[in-house]
Formats: structure tokens, C-alpha cells, sequence
């Protein structure tokens, strides 16, 4: 028997035929549509479930169970996404519609939930009870597994740390409030900041790191430090405080086994496991009398989401 996780995102929607080991053995993907009252997002994903039973010649009979993971708002019990600002979703009633396709059990989540449960039953987080696993991309997402149950908050609406301030009247958050994690931590806040080290330093081999990217990216600041860039460095270091501030609060909150990394600034690794570490060593509540916090990269990357919403029927 196999299970079917579908990972829903900005710009794809990605399905995989799972084995209850979490081996991927086929795959299929569509882009992301517009959807308004006319095309519900469900018809794509439901293209994606048959795609991917397709790809791996197996039918519904097969199937033990669907899971799907989707940014936003998820009542997880009702089988609803209740508000997804990224893809323009407000109450869609996902699984009620996908129910008159396949008589499976199916279930959804929030993508950041999924991605930390696929790490906890497949990935790095395997053999620990309690995780956190924060995803730093264009935002700062988060989930946690406690006592080795994914943890949502009621109605899933909770585990969200990117929104939890580190600045008062700080930084302007997407969300609209300030100082929040998520406008010091993510991709996009790095991008920011080495925009604005580059404004006052023309000398930066910054400028030279964009110039042949293209652009200025979440790498611009590293790539330059790598190569002896003081200004670059101060980026970097700068970069990986506020990222250590949110982690040493998260330590002091949930006491998890380990914190896992992941998105797209994950493949630095030591570069930042190393120093996030000490931080949590050094600063985290009690360090020298409390047990210790591991900090580590998630080890799944692209194949999180689809593992984690596979893992929903495991739960």
C-alpha cells in the first residue's frame, strides 16, 4: 500500500506516491493557478492525485490515504483551508470536495506543520520526541512536534513563530504588525539588509556577487563574507543574531530535543548551525543547568512537504 502527499505552494503543486517507509516512487506536479468561485483550487490537486497515481501505475484501490499540505489558515478537523493570503484562498472546503473522487481517508494541513512532520517520522528529526522545525524563506514558518504529536493550536491555527516580536515597534511585518521575527529572520528581511550595507559601502564585493547573480539574493552577503567582505560579514553576523534570538526563545518556550533549519539559506549549514548553536549554549534559559538544545539543518529539503503530508495519515 502507498500513501499520496501533495505539497501546495506559491508556484507548484507537487504530489508524490509515498511508501509507508518514505520512499518517493513517483511524482507529479502542475503550476498554480489563479482560483476564484468558478475554479477551486481542489480541481488542481485532485489533477495532481491522479497525476501521481498515473505516474506510479497504481490505482485508488492501492491508496491507503492522501494528505495535503497548504500555506495559510487549515481547519485541520473540517478539512478546510480558511484563509491562504499567498494563493487568494478564503473557505475552501478541500477535502468535503475531494471526497466525491476518491473514498480514501484524507487529511490537511498547514505546509510548515507537514514539512516538521515529515522530518520528525523521515528526516532529521527521526528518533526525537519533541521538535521544532523553523523554515526560513520569504517568510518564517514554523512547526512543532511535542511528545511526538504535531502541535497546531486550536483549529490549526496556531505555530506560527515568524510572527512573534523581537523588535518593539520595529520592522513593518507583511502580517502588519512590527518587529516581528519574520521582518528580521527571513530570506526576504536578509535581502533587505544587504541592500541597505551595499547603499552605504559601493566598495562591497557585494556588488560583485549581485552583478553575476543577477540580482541581489539571500546569498549576496554570504558569498561576499566567504571571500573576506567585512561589510558582508556584518551582514552575515547580523543576519544570524536575529535568527539566534528567535531560536533561544523558542528553546525557552517548548525545551525541544532539537531545532531543525530549513529553506533556502538552510544550505549554508555550519555557517549558521555553528554559530546559532553557541547562542543557544550560551543564552538560552539556564544553559549551564537545563538539557541542552540541539540546533541542526533538516535533511529532507524539497521532499518535506510531500513526506510530511503523507505522515498525516501515520498520525
Amino acid at each position: 500500500m502507498h500513501y499520496i502527499g501533495v505539497d501546495v505552494g506559491g508556484m507548484s503543486i507537487k504530489g508524490g506516491l509515498v511508501t509507508k517507509n518514505g520512499k518517493i516512487v513517483a511524482r507529479f506536479t502542475l503550476p498554480t493557478n489563479v482560483y476564484d468561485k468558478n475554479y477551486s483550487i481542489s480541481e488542481d490537486i485532485r489533477k495532481v492525485i491522479e497525476g501521481t497515481m498515473q505516474a506510479g501505475e497504481v490505482t485508488i484501490a492501492d491508496i491507503e490515504g492522501i494528505g495535503i499540505g497548504q500555506p495559510g489558515a487549515i481547519d485541520s478537523v473540517r478539512g478546510v483551508i480558511r484563509y491562504s493570503n499567498n494563493i487568494a484562498l478564503e473557505n475552501v472546503p478541500v477535502v468535503d470536495e475531494l471526497k466525491k473522487y476518491f473514498d480514501v481517508p484524507i487529511k490537511i494541513n498547514n505546509d510548515a506543520n507537514c514539512a516538521a512532520l515529515g522530518e520528525q517520522v523521515f528526516g532529521a528529526g527521526k528518533g526525537y520526541n519533541d521538535v521544532v522545525f523553523v523554515t526560513l524563506g520569504t517568510g518564517v514558518g514554523g512547526g512543532f512536534i511535542i511528545n511526538g504529536k504535531l502541535f497546531e493550536g486550536r483549529e490549526c491555527a496556531g505555530a506560527e513563530p515568524g510572527h512573534m516580536v523581537i523588535v518593539t515597534d520595529g520592522e513593518k511585518c507583511n502580517c502588519g504588525r512590527k518587529g516581528c521575527w519574520e521582518a528580521y529572520a527571513s530570506v526576504s528581511a536578509l535581502i533587505r539588509q544587504t541592500k541597505a550595507a551595499m547603499e552605504t559601502d559601493p566598495s562591497s564585493l557585494m556588488h560583485e556577487e549581485a552583478a553575476k547573480e543577477g540580482k541581489v539574493s539571500g546569498l549576496t552577503s554570504f558569498l561576499a563574507a566567504k571571500r573576506g567582505d567585512k561589510t558582508a560579514q556584518k551582514v552575515v553576523d547580523t543576519y544570524i543574531k536575529y535568527i539566534g534570538e528567535g531560536l533561544v526563545n523558542l528553546a525557552n518556550i517548548f525545551r525541544p530535543d532539537v531545532i531543525l533549519l530549513g529553506g533556502a539559506i538552510s544550505k549554508e549549514r555550519e555557517r549558521l548551525t555553528v554559530p546559532l548553536q553557541k547562542m543557544m549554549d550560551e543564552q538560552s534559559f539556564g544553559a549551564k543547568f537545563n538539557p541542552r538544545v540541539e540546533v541542526k539543518i533538516a535533511s529532507l529539503k524539497n521532499d518535506a512537504g510531500i513526506l510530511g503530508a503523507a505522515a498525516l495519515l501515520l498520525q
